[in-house]
């Protein structure tokens, strides 16, 4: 690890609100104990992969963390299908290694370039919410470094635990976890696909059908209007048992392909996202998709992770980059979500990126986004006209129907409204008060939200 490295740009993956910070990348437990007792008055953040949409990982003026050079996979244990490994392994890494064995991760979100202390500190969630809870749920237990400088251990259940999962990197390094996982007999999932006409339509076959799969998303068109408003693509599955498989795939049941194409360019068209060629998209896709299909063989990196075979497909957005804003709303305050996606629609924001999703029961940590109900995640390009003050609007909408946004995708929210949305916030201020009162972990999502 350099003694002292030059400031650094550094954005998160949308690509907003560029700040410098001086990057520091520790190989060993030692150098992650000096980086953090020596990091300086503005403090640090860890960072894993960057796929943090908003300013989670950023830090100006102070350091960053890189916690990518702590990649070991420690223990696996094939049998009891656990595994212990440094945070800084990602998602891809794991699937390479145990997938082979016949296991899986728990849970992934929509990319697999996430690292496991970046899937804690968000409390990450995936097609399978509405069964399997968020990614923290299945962490047995993990070792924190700690602003003190000295390395815990922190059980689950424990109160370090619940502020830790979702606590965006802010009570301390997360160094290894354990991870619980699960058994799966191919690499292949078996996916049904419908059309759903309306967003009424979408949310009926969601709460008539969800309990009969453990992978549920609903692909959205967003700038449909009129009676096509909230007209979507529900996608549902799950893996596919050794037996669904065709004579010649079960040679190699558990064979993980993740097929590549050409990166975005480094400078995409500014504007080729408009009104017009997002709708043009939309309509395209949606008049794609099968009215209905069942048991289609899909590659696991095609059904979870389409976008990861685009590398830096951030950058179709151009210069101005874009937001990602997610949300979600309880169970009994569908109107809510309807009134939401009729003003999007009637705000035309281009957005090719959206889905809905149920998620199940709440998870324990403090500052965990999902919460029993319909969350709803967007792209729109940053440059939008009047983007801020309408994602303001929606916020309060959000606010007072019961609901939250998510943190780790969020980098324009007010933080007068964080204390209606996160109810365990003042237990989370406290605790981190007290565990780390010099403040040595902080970032700018921590100091724009007063977190």
């Amino acid at each position: 690890m350099p003694a002292d490295t030059a400031p650094v740009i550094v954005t998160g993956w949308g690509r907003t609100a560029p700040t410098a910070a001086r990057p520091i990348r520790p190989r060993t437990y030692e150098e992650a104990v000096a980086a953090v007792r020596g990091c300086g008055a503005r403090g640090a953040v860890p960072r894993g992969l960057g796929r943090a949409y908003g300013d989670a990982a950023q830090n100006a003026g102070g350091a960053v963390l890189d916690m990518t050079g702590l990649d070991r996979v420690h223990a696996i244990d094939a049998d009891g299908g656990t595994v212990l490994c440094d945070a800084g392994v990602s998602l891809h890494r794991l699937m390479e290694v145990l997938l082979p064995l016949g296991w899986f991760v728990p849970v992934t979100p929509g990319t697999r370039y996430v690292t496991v202390g970046g899937a804690i500190g968000a409390d990450i969630h995936g097609k399978n919410h509405h069964v399997s809870g968020s990614f923290s749920r299945h962490v047995l237990s993990l070792e924190l470094l700690t602003a003190d400088g000295e390395i815990r251990t922190v059980s689950s259940g424990t109160p370090l635990f619940d502020a830790t999962a979702g606590g965006m990197g802010l009570t301390g390094v997360i160094l290894t976890a354990t991870i619980r996982l699960l058994p799966v007999e191919t690499s292949l999932m078996s996916v049904d696909t419908e059309r759903a006409t309306d967003l009424d339509d979408l949310m009926a076959r969601l709460t008539a059908d969800d309990h009969r799969y453990r992978y549920s998303v609903a692909w959205i068109d967003l700038l449909a209007r009129g009676a096509a408003t909230g007209r979507a693509v529900l996608t549902r599955g799950d893996h596919a048992p050794l037996d669904a498989l065709p004579a010649r795939a079960r040679r190699a049941p558990l064979d993980f392909r993740t097929p590549q194409f050409p990166a975005a360019p480094a400078l995409f068209p500014e504007g080729l996202l408009s009104r017009t060629t997002v709708g043009l998209f939309n309509e395209l896709w949606y008049r794609k998709a099968p009215r209905a299909r069942t048991g289609q063989l899909q590659r696991i990196s095609t059904f979870f992770h389409p976008l990861d075979g685009v590398p830096h497909w951030n950058r179709v957005y151009g210069r101005g980059g874009f937001v990602q804003y997610q949300f979600v709303v309880g169970h009994g305050r569908e109107d809510a979500l309807r009134r939401i996606v009729r003003r999007i629609s009637e705000h035309r924001c281009p957005s090719f990126l959206a889905v809905l999703k149920r998620f199940g029961e709440a998870d324990p940590g403090w500052l965990s986004f999902p919460v029993p109900g319909w969350t709803l995640a967007l792209d729109i390009p940053a440059a939008l006209p009047g983007l801020g003050g309408f994602l303001d609007e929606l916020d309060e909408e959000v606010a007072a129907a019961g609901g939250r946004v998510y943190l780790a995708k969020d980098s324009r929210m007010r933080p007068e409204l964080l204390a209606a949305m996160y109810p365990r916030l003042d237990d989370f201020r406290a605790l981190r008060a007290e565990l780390d009162p010099r403040a040595v972990f902080t970032s700018d999502l921590s100091r724009r939200l007063a977190l």
